[in-house]
């Protein structure tokens, strides 16, 4: 429910800093301001202006902070309300105390996410571009980033909408000839029907199609760094993330738990895991450390099984070669630059296999190509209209609509109309969730939620 009151927050994150905003939003929004702020030059709070002066509580006429005011009518504003936003310094005390005297003023303390919200309620953006500005908050990468420009600025809605449209376009031909059941269906409005819906589905299709490297540009990949004992794991890690993370000495059984580090390579994030050594122990803190390892192996996106090219391959690389039977396996021959004694098992089966040396750091962007490679298909991640599905919500009603889709599809020749509408319906309301046409508050409250306060 909508309620149509004047909130405020914080809009800038805690702690100290050389800015703090507080952002209202509401009716009360100008009223609040000429209230709480006093302008150097008199003439009151014109709109989109930014005014120097001072925060002062109106009840004793005390000042709070030296201070920027800038009040944007409506609809001219993010939210399409009247929306003020009070630029003060940024000491986590001044800003509260900004806080507290709006609120005294007659604003209410907003939910997360609420400003947010009230620009969809009020169709300033849709439901896709109201994620897409908290994927570009939460962004660790330039690609994130610019997927979630792109949804931003409505590529992906449009595609949306071109699908809804023909999904429509089918419906109402179909519902034409259900209110006057007098007039035949030809085959000529038969194929009309049909054309819409396939061009539909494929639509459809290519969106879903498009999940994995959506998802993979907005939340990254997990790579498990894997082997036996003194194979170069953990120096491994340290070269990639070029850091001393972990620790390497010639002793086996180091390390002993899972060290999780995330880096960007070449614009992908990735969440690197250094395990144990796999390898037979009656350590009983070391064999923990191996269990922990094994667990992590069906979690993986990508398990990089790193093997001494100086060594034999022998029974422990093969019972790690059998754990990772159901697992996307890239291996790692590391130290190449010894006299090489591996014999690599045909029956072993990898997306890939990279020869390095971690000593000297050869093959290393060899390596880092690889695995950007196997994740995006070789595809450029600098596109700037990258058109995909990055949400599992997204994706699960697209899935529920090609589903009714495909239904439709199939009944077409032999269904009845009433029960082919039901599922050119059905269809609507799943595309009409991604955008928000169709939708429920609890739906709203769920995306809102992980907003934010403030924004």
């Amino acid at each position: 429910m909508y309620i149509r009151d004047t909130i405020a927050a914080i809009s800038t994150p805690p702690g100290n800093g050389g800015i703090g905003i507080v952002r209202v939003s509401g009716d009360q929004a100008a009223a609040i301001g000429n209230s709480v702020f006093k302008a150097v030059k008199d003439g009151g709070l014109v709109s989109h202006r930014f005014h120097f002066g001072a925060i002062t509580d109106p009840a004793t006429g005390a000042i709070i902070d030296e201070a920027m005011a800038v009040l944007m009518r409506a609809p001219h504003s993010f939210t399409r309300e009247d929306v003020l936003e009070l630029h003060s310094h940024g000491g986590w005390l001044v800003v509260e105390t900004v806080l507290k005297l709006v609120l005294k003023c007659g604003a209410r303390l907003a939910d997360p996410g609420e400003f947010t919200r009230r620009a969809f309620l009020n169709g300033r953006i849709d439901l896709v571009q109201a994620e897409a500005i908290m994927d570009i908050i939460g962004s660790n990468t330039e690609a994130a980033l610019q997927l979630a420009q792109s949804q931003r600025e409505g590529a992906l809605s449009r595609r949306i909408e071109e699908i809804r449209l023909l999904l429509l376009k089918a419906l109402a031909l179909v519902e034409a000839y259900i209110d006057f059941p007098e007039d035949d269906l030809g085959d000529a409005d038969c194929d009309q029907i049909r054309e819409h819906a396939v061009r539909a589905l494929a639509m459809i299709n290519e969106l879903l199609t498009s999940f994995d490297e959506g998802r993979i540009l907005r939340d990254g990949v997990s790579v498990l760094i894997l082997g036996k004992p003194n194979v170069g794991k953990s120096s491994l890690l340290n070269l990639l993330i070029n850091e001393n993370r972990a620790i390497v000495t010639h002793l086996p059984g180091t390390t002993r738990d899972i060290i999780e580090e995330t880096v960007i390579i070449n614009g992908l994030a990735v969440r690197l895991l250094d395990t144990a050594g796999i390898r037979h122990t009656d350590d009983l803190v070391e064999r923990e450390g191996i269990n922990r390892a094994m667990e992590k192996i069906p979690l993986a996106d990508l398990v990089l099984f790193v093997l001494d090219a100086s060594r034999p391959f022998d029974s422990e690389d093969q019972h790690i070669h059998d754990a990772l039977a159901d697992s996307c396996v890239m291996a790692v021959l590391n130290k190449t630059d010894l006299p090489r004694q591996l014999s690599f098992p045909d029956s072993l089966r990898c997306a890939a296999q990279v020869d390095m040396s971690v000593r000297s750091g050869d093959g290393l962007d060899s390596l880092k190509r690889a695995v950007c490679d196997h994740f995006l298909k070789k595809t450029s991640i600098d596109r700037r209209e990258l058109v995909a599905l990055s949400r599992s919500r997204h994706r699960d009603a697209l899935m529920s609509a090609d589903t009714a889709l495909r239904s439709f599809m199939v009944g077409l020749e032999q269904c009845s109309l009433e029960l082919l509408a039901i599922d050119l319906r059905e269809a609507l309301d799943c595309v009409g969730t991604v955008t928000g046409q169709t939708t429920n508050d609890e739906l709203l409250n769920q995306i809102f939620s992980s907003f934010c306060i403030g924004k």
